[in-house]
């Protein structure tokens, strides 16, 4: 596909990631901007491992780097290039379908989270007060369209699906790809319990419901202008869930606040990578040990020319992992010690998330 190069192979990325650093480098290096880093970890290491030992290496690894920086890059992780970029492709067909037609499939509940979001509905935010994200909705809204898919087999809530005939094979190669990424988020949520030092199995029936979120997002050009004067193609904001998987195209944008100096970061496309950020839940669980990292979209830099300049088109992919909508989320027994009592008071996923969206959504 022109413009993904989920494919192909490159290691020319700067500062941003660096193969075989050790975990205590990873926690000086993050200390400054100009030696931050997202983790480039071999997660087919973990895939193939043949001892639990072998496993550990790569899950200290995965848990290291969301101890601090919130973000992982993920190679070897056995998702086909070809099933991905499928899934760009019916993505691409779906948002070029007229406006008549999309808005017909228009998101309506947060208890639901599904349908088709066009650009103004959403301002993703971070502040809890009511009045302040009322006035991001109005001064500030995202400049994107979505697409949210569910679990398909929910008997509540129903998928809002575009007719055949507007986009051929759009229903099958989505739901073919959520029940992928499902069963990746499951191995390495396996893998972040071995690194809290939790039986690998720990989180496995708190996480087998699919209570998911697969994202398609259009970003179209814009006026450089309108960014210029605040206005992100994605605000910064952090994720509700346990994980978030990320596939960028290759156009960039995407950024990460460093947790240690507040400044964004550009978490750069890498080519046959997928980019895996801990979320919400997975901090509260935590107790905040793994860390849920403010990230936003915006037009990389090269791109702001002139005030009467456009932006280039950007397509990504996210899939928001969840646990279970009934699950309790309190501390983990191995999180919480004297001196370092729990930070939360328990809450199940679904009261969570539905607030947040609640929140953000016009």
């Amino acid at each position: 596909m022109a413009g993904y190069l989920f494919a192909l192979r490159s290691t020319n990325y700067g500062t941003l990631h660096f193969r075989g650093r050790s975990l205590a480098t990873l926690a000086s290096d993050v200390r400054s901007d100009h030696t931050f880093r997202i983790p480039l970890i071999d997660f087919g290491k973990y895939r193939h491992a043949n001892s639990l030992s072998e496993k550990r290496k790569v899950a200290d690894e995965v848990v290291n780097g969301f101890k601090e920086v919130g973000f992982v890059y993920l190679e070897g992780h056995g998702i086909p290039s070809s099933t991905v970029e499928g899934v760009f492709r019916k993505s691409a067909e779906f948002f070029r379908l007229p406006s008549s037609v999309k808005d017909k499939l228009a998101w309506d509940d947060p208890r639901s989270n599904r349908g088709y979001l066009k650009i103004g509905r959403e301002r993703a935010t971070h502040p809890s007060d009511a009045a302040e994200i009322a006035e991001l909705r109005s001064t500030a809204f995202d400049t994107k369209e979505t697409m949210e898919i569910g679990r398909d087999w929910d008997e509540t809530w129903k998928n809002h699906w575009p007719q055949e005939d507007d986009v051929s094979g759009f229903r099958q190669t989505t739901l073919s790809f959520f029940q992928t990424c499902h069963e990746f988020h499951t191995i390495v949520m396996r893998s972040i319990a071995v690194g809290l030092n939790l039986d690998e199995m720990f989180f496995e029936d708190k996480i087998n419901e699919q209570y998911h979120n697969l994202r398609l997002l259009s970003y179209p050009p814009i006026k450089t202008s309108l960014l210029k004067e605040g206005r992100a193609r994605l605000g910064a904001h952090s994720d509700y869930g346990t994980l978030t998987l990320v596939f960028q195209d290759n156009a960039g944008g995407l950024e990460v606040e460093n947790p240690h100096t507040k400044h964004f970061q550009p978490a750069k496309p890498i080519p046959g990578t997928i980019v895996v950020n801990s979320g919400d839940l997975l901090a509260r669980w935590s107790n905040d040990i793994l860390r849920s990292t403010f990230h936003r979209v915006v037009a990389p830099p090269t791109e702001i020319t002139n005030a009467d300049g456009m932006t280039r088109a950007r397509q990504s992919i996210a899939f928001f992992c969840n646990p279970n909508g009934g699950a309790r989320i309190s501390c983990l027994p191995n999180c919480h010690w004297p001196g370092n009592e729990a930070k939360y008071a328990p809450v199940t996923t679904e009261e969570y998330i539905v607030r947040r969206l609640s929140e953000e959504y016009d």
